[in-house]
């Protein structure tokens, strides 16, 4: 269980919805209800609502609303499981909302009681559910009297976890890996970043084997020495360990003409900027484009940045390499963005497989001959991984393993067909991983 205290937030920030009972605004509870409620009822992205907020929102109020709902998403079933035995009868769908926070504050979060119970209070009534505020308190003050017995025989790795994805899991990686990426998932990530060569590493960082550098979940990015420098760019970026795996496997040389398809939000390019090739960033969406712009300049690289649909795309001249991270149902990065596993279903992988197997196709006719595709994607279904090595077999692209020395940092991670397989459920020791699949082809 996490042990992490959430600070209660003062009153304050942005208008809440109109009152009843004149409830005081809370904007890190009002924001974090809409989140749940844009995620569980319309299949937005956490990050999407979260950007929706109020300029005027504090900082450190955005970061409390996306930490409490995220938690509720990652516990969602274990939460329904404690809540369902202290109600007669299942309650209104606002209600359930207002209760999953309470009980997420209470059982994960270790806010006070009065905290977490008195402002649950105050937020069903805040959204005009003022009858139910008798019921939010009662068993709101029941959750917090059994506290953590209220756990107790509970299958949490199980009940947290949507069925179809549990099944897959235990089918590809067992049922004893599967509880330990559930343990993943259900934990919150660290701050994962890459360095720029011979950047210094910010105060309090950890060296991961493979070169990453970690801080504590919780850090705020911008508040880090190095993260925006005036003279010569930022020195870093955000980017999960296993993120950053496909670009070291890729081996980017110096003066190379490389390819990052479907490159936003640039983390992958500013990896290829960084070793010297020359780049061409690739996003179909302007907004998303734009995005890389911004990084890239905060850390005062250069790159060609293209708004274009890879499909149609033809490089001036053939590459020595495509990088293809593609768009995918991101089970692997459930643990950062646990809305994945609310608004993904098995009816969504075919139509995800068949865009990656086009862009596979596409990507081929961008290389030379002898030229180099990475491909990539950061989820753990093997319709949308293993599958896709007949498809880039049919393109003219010849399967080149990776070898164990070339993940001698993370061996664990080099699967059967010579390819990367990284899961929530590595790395424990260090704070664990995101999902991620990678194989590399040459052009024959």
């Amino acid at each position: 269980m996490n042990k992490t205290s959430m600070r209660s937030p003062e009153p304050g920030g942005r208008q809440s919805p109109p009152q009843t009972d004149q409830a005081p605004a809370d904007p890190t509870r009002d924001i974090a209800y809409d989140i749940l409620v844009s995620v569980l009822e319309r299949r937005r992205s956490l990050d999407a609502v979260l950007d929706r907020a109020p300029a005027t929102v504090p900082a450190r109020d955005r970061a409390a609303a996306h930490r409490l709902a995220a938690m509720v998403l990652r516990r969602l079933g274990t939460l329904d499981a404690v809540l369902r035995p202290l109600l007669a009868r299942p309650p209104p769908p606002p209600v359930r909302l207002v209760l999953l926070l309470g009980a997420a504050q209470l059982l994960f979060l270790q806010t006070p009681a009065h905290a977490a119970v008195g402002t649950s209070v105050e937020l069903v009534r805040r959204r005009r559910l003022a009858p139910f505020a008798g019921l939010v308190n009662a068993v709101l003050r029941r959750v917090a009297a059994q506290g953590e017995a209220s756990l107790a025989g509970l299958d949490q790795a199980l009940l947290d976890m949507p069925g179809w994805l549990w099944s897959s899991l235990s089918t590809v990686f067992g049922e004893d890996a599967a509880r330990r990426i559930a343990d993943g998932i259900r934990q919150e990530a660290p701050l994962d970043l890459t360095l720029r060569r011979a950047a210094a590493a910010p105060e309090g960082a950890v060296r991961l084997p493979t070169g990453t550098m970690r801080l504590p979940a919780g850090t705020r990015v911008a508040d880090l020495a190095g993260y925006a420098r005036v003279d010569t760019g930022g020195t870093f970026w955000v980017q999960d360990v296993a993120a950053a795996l496909p670009v070291m496997l890729l081996d980017p040389q110096p003066g190379e003409r490389i390819a990052d398809l479907c490159a936003a939000p640039g983390g992958k390019t500013a990896q290829l900027v960084d070793a010297g090739a020359e780049v061409i960033a690739l996003d179909r969406d302007r907004s998303r484009l734009q995005r890389v712009r911004e990084n890239l300049d905060r850390l005062a690289m250069q790159a060609d940045l293209v708004e274009a649909d890879a499909l149609s795309w033809r490089p001036p001249a053939l590459l020595d390499a495509v990088l293809l991270d593609a768009p995918c149902s991101a089970t692997g990065t459930a643990r950062r963005h646990p809305e994945v596993l609310h608004t993904r279903a098995s009816a969504d992988l075919p139509a995800f497989a068949q865009g990656q197997a086009r862009l596979i196709e596409a990507a081929s006719t961008m290389l030379r001959p002898g030229g180099r595709l990475l491909y990539a994607v950061c989820s753990m279904q093997p319709e949308e991984a293993e599958a896709q090595l007949a498809v880039a077999h049919r393109a003219g692209l010849r399967h080149v393993p990776f070898e164990a020395a070339e993940l001698a940092m993370l061996p664990e991670a080099l699967t059967a067909e010579g390819c990367l397989r990284t899961h929530p459920g590595l790395w424990p020791e260090h704070g664990g991983m995101d999902g991620f699949f990678a194989a590399r082809f040459v052009r024959t």
